[in-house]
């Protein structure tokens, strides 16, 4: 376990290291996130604040976070099949590197990524006026949530980045990303969607995340969605991990 523990950490520092000289990494990771937040506070603040009686800061900020953090999963994704492609997994496998080092240590950088890009995210908001109603406790779990949620949703990006669909991570998740911020509680109160909608933008994980967030800002309920945002990402990494295991053993092997 040691072992396990050392090589998966020297993984994700590899990892790490190397992502700022990607520019998929960064432009999905820092420049898109930055964006989004300043289009959004410039543009939709006024409207959606009248509409929702609550400052739209205060949604926008956990949506861009979490967002960014899923955007920024699927450049690694490109990464991870470059790898497999140019054969590098083929020559760590060979190595005496214990087998799920590969998988773990890519998943604690992706943990580490998130919470790069949520800090970001978190002190543009706050210069655009987010403050800590509940108190600085509160920037606990506005940090802590999309770190929960990334590793679910991370090990379906490797599930695809191993496969022969690899090159093509940015486009499938993409679409799904773009759909999720569209339709979750950050963007308008679930309120205002169709009724039959409701249940589905309630429940989905970015809204369940969006609203772990945002109570921790303004003071609210919080173990109810921090308890679904983990069941989504437990329940994500469940379904997806042995497919990802299975993917990289075969890119791995050749």
């Amino acid at each position: 376990m040691r072992t396990l523990v050392d090589q998966s950490m020297i993984e994700a520092g590899r990892l790490m290291r190397r992502w700022p000289r990607e520019h998929d990494v960064i432009s999905s990771t820092l420049v898109q996130p930055i964006l989004l937040l300043l289009m959004y506070q410039l543009v939709l603040n006024k409207v959606l604040t009248l509409s929702s009686g609550t400052d739209a800061i205060y949604g926008f900020v956990p949506m861009i976070a979490v967002s960014g953090a899923m955007y920024g999963a699927m450049g690694t994704g490109l990464s991870l099949h470059a790898e497999a492609e140019s054969g590098l997994l083929r020559r760590f496998w060979v190595l005496p590197v214990h087998r799920s080092a590969g998988l773990i240590g890519r998943l604690i950088a992706e943990c580490g990524r998130t919470l790069v890009v949520t800090v970001l995210v978190v002190v543009l908001g706050v210069v655009l006026g987010l403050r800590f109603h509940a108190g600085w406790s509160g920037l606990l779990g506005v940090l802590l949530v999309p770190v929960v949620l990334i590793p679910g949703f991370a090990t379906m990006v490797i599930t695809v980045g191993v496969g022969k669909a690899g090159a093509k991570v940015v486009q499938l998740f993409a679409a799904i990303i773009l759909l999720g911020m569209f339709f979750n509680s950050g963007f308008v109160p679930v309120d205002n969607y169709p009724a039959w909608l409701q249940p589905v933008v309630r429940a989905q994980p970015m809204s369940c995340a969006i609203e772990a967030m945002r109570n921790s800002l303004l003071g609210g309920p919080i173990a109810v969605p921090f308890l679904q945002t983990l069941a989504w990402s437990a329940g994500l990494a469940a379904v997806f991990g042995a497919l990802a295991v299975r993917g990289y053993r075969k890119a791995a092997q050749g």
